[in-house]
């Protein structure tokens, strides 16, 4: 494997990290349809630092960078 395959390798394990992080919440609100408990802020940073991986990932070619953040 060279450095690069091992660099996607982690890449692919931390995006799916992160999608199991997110899902739980995602879950609960599509299920209680409760979102009284997100700040605003937090969720627009989120979407706002999602929006900025996405554009670095598209602008490298990086393909565990663009599957985590088009999920969130």
């Amino acid at each position: 494997m060279d450095n690069i395959q091992i660099a996607n390798l982690f890449g692919f394990v931390a995006a799916g990290i992160g999608i199991v992080m997110f899902l739980p919440q995602a879950v609960r609100i599509w299920k209680t349809h409760d979102t009284k408990s997100i700040s605003l802020t937090t969720f627009v940073l989120i979407a706002a630092g999602s929006a900025c991986w996405i554009i670095y990932g598209f602008l490298l070619s990086a393909a565990p960078v663009l599957l985590v953040n088009s999920v969130f």
